[in-house]
């Protein structure tokens, strides 16, 4: 489920618009007056969107937009003739204000989506190891091989396997079986 944070200067709209997302079934981690405690919200999180007025008390959106971790997406709630003027090609989904609940809750849920789409693809892709673990890893392999009399492939599901069984990652468990087999 996708982390949202609401960020509006008066703590009275935000938590309008907090009981609007969560009776629309989003997930709300955290309501704010101001930029500094979005970005402390935000950096306890791996992703996520940020709902925010143009202005906080401490900022800009555009400086908050800067200062967010990498992977969370903004969505500035503006009048209409400041959206005309500011938002145009910044990565910033905008929506004009007065809001409409389900032009809210549709944005919303689209950007959950793209953010989920994102999500599985970074997870599809195969993790990149430095050259330092690989080598660990076939030392591991070949001590497993030597002592235990494996093939490689068997060797090599032993590791994931042990690996999958204590919940650490492979490189974790190469480091084990080799400081206990030497």
């Amino acid at each position: 489920m996708t982390n949202i944070i609401v960020a509006v200067p008066r703590l009275e709209d935000a938590k309008s618009i907090r009981n609007v997302l969560v009776r629309g079934g989003c997930r709300v981690a955290g309501v704010c007056t101001t930029g500094a405690q979005a970005i402390s919200q935000a950096d306890g999180l791996s992703d996520g969107i940020v709902i925010c007025s143009y202005k906080l008390a401490d900022m800009l959106y555009t400086q908050l937009r800067d200062c967010l971790p990498e992977g969370f997406e903004m969505l500035l709630m503006a009048s209409s003739q400041r959206l005309l003027e500011e938002c145009g090609g910044n990565g910033v989904i905008c929506l004009s204000l007065p809001l409409k609940v389900h032009d809210l809750l549709d944005t919303v849920q689209m950007m959950a989506q793209t953010l989920e789409a994102r999500r599985r693809k970074r997870r599809s892709q195969p993790r990149v190891r430095d050259p330092k673990q690989e080598a660990l890893i076939r030392e591991a392999k070949g001590l497993l091989m030597e002592r235990n009399h494996m093939t490689e492939e068997e060797a090599h599901r032993y590791l994931q396997k042990c690996s999958m069984d204590s919940g650490t990652n492979l490189v974790e468990t190469a480091q084990m079986v080799l400081s206990l087999m030497r």
